[in-house]
């Protein structure tokens, strides 16, 4: 099949829809710089937050000149920093399923809007919604597709252990999902643990970007890469250097004219020669600018909540 027809071809892997928020009054968040050593400490400064509004309007405009249907919200709060993430805060999934997470820090959950889940529900068709916001009094956190890297074709769910992704809230996530959860300790090339997932992995339809360096255990290692080569997917290997300048943190996307992957320019320049030959293989590299909402600790994927459900 030719490299066209296969990109063409839809999967439940790469939605084709995805909900954005254009912060505002963007700022590095200092509740989250003890356990995100992506994140800057650059201060906030009015610069800043004009950069960023500037970056996701133009995100989502190249999106949609590629035909991904982008929901854009407003943030005009000044009391959500990482507002720009809303994958940490909700994930949808195929059949009408909604879960909304429970979050660590403490600013971070005002980020949960009724009015984004009333929007889904209102243009897409929602079964149920399950609320794991309940467990964060019991100190049970689990930040959504950062905390979980999700294989919607052979329903496995990887997770790098942190305090962002505890164990109780993971299997409770698995069991109504229908996923099989395979979590891993990972650090750095400083030897500090990963604080999400979707930093240092990446699932797509055909292939799959890890960073299997980064996985303490070397059994364990051995045997993620076994799950995502017997899933069918070619197996890219992410180096630290390449995870620390974002590579992992990339989505697969449905376009008009097929499948993308959506990253940063910052995480494009990373990648080898060999690495996007077989990327492109199977989908169109999408580069998109926003330097000033990585120094807040993430990138496009954490921009990104992808809409897995059917439009009424």
């Amino acid at each position: 099949m030719s490299e066209t027809l296969t990109r063409q071809r839809r999967s439940v892997q790469a939605p084709d829809a995805v909900v954005m928020i254009r912060p505002h009054h963007f700022q590095v968040n200092t509740e989250t710089a003890a356990d995100n050593a992506f994140q800057s400490d650059q201060s906030a400064a009015p610069e800043l937050s004009r950069q960023a509004y500037d970056e996701i309007t133009k995100a989502a405009e190249t999106l949609e000149s590629h035909g991904v249907r982008v929901h854009l919200f407003e943030d005009t709060g000044k009391e959500t920093p990482d507002s720009v993430f809303p994958n940490n805060w909700f994930s949808t999934h195929a059949g009408g399923h909604i879960a909304i997470y429970p979050m660590h820090a403490v600013n971070r959950r005002k980020e949960r809007r009724a009015d984004i889940i009333e929007f889904l529900k209102r243009t897409y068709r929602v079964q149920d919604i399950i609320d794991y916001s309940g467990l964060e009094p019991d100190l049970l956190f689990l930040e959504g597709t950062g905390a979980m890297v999700l294989d919607h074709i052979d329903r496995v769910a990887y997770a790098a252990e942190s305090n962002r992704t505890d164990p109780i809230a993971l299997e409770r996530f698995c069991t109504h999902f229908n996923f099989e959860p395979m979590a891993f300790a990972s650090v750095d090339a400083q030897g500090k643990a990963i604080y999400h997932s979707n930093v240092m992995m990446c699932i797509a339809t055909e292939f799959a970007m890890v960073g299997l360096t980064s996985i303490v255990n070397p059994m364990r290692r051995d045997e993620v890469a076994d799950r995502l080569a017997r899933s069918g997917r070619d197996v890219i290997s992410l180096s630290h250097e390449q995870i620390s300048e974002f590579a992992g943190n990339a989505i697969e996307l449905q376009g008009r004219e097929g499948r993308l992957l959506a990253l940063s320019s910052r995480a494009l320049k990373a990648l080898t020669a060999e690495q996007k030959v077989v990327i492109e293989r199977t989908a169109q590299l999408l580069p998109l600018d926003i330097p000033s909402i990585e120094l807040a600790g993430g990138s496009v994927r954490c921009t990104l909540a992808g809409v897995h459900l059917t439009r009424r």
